[in-house]
């Protein structure tokens, strides 16, 4: 599951980053061609995008099977 979830990361912010680029249009009217909801966007996964991949980083080491219930 670490693993998985470590390779899930970096996709997920590659394919926000290529929506953006895709979408955003000089012309465009509507909210998904302005490139400021893609920024908020961007910029509210990436750090979630990230701590995913730390615990991917931590569920590949086996830091969570130590758990004991008290």
């Amino acid at each position: 599951m670490g693993l998985t979830c470590m390779i899930i990361a970096p996709i997920i912010i590659y394919f926000l980053i290529s929506n953006a680029i895709t979408h955003i249009k000089a012309g465009g009217a509507k909210d998904i061609n302005q490139p400021i909801p893609w920024i908020i966007i961007i910029g509210i996964f990436t750090p979630i995008a990230i701590g995913l991949m730390i615990f991917g980083y931590y569920a590949l080491k086996g830091e969570y099977e130590n758990y004991t219930e008290e």
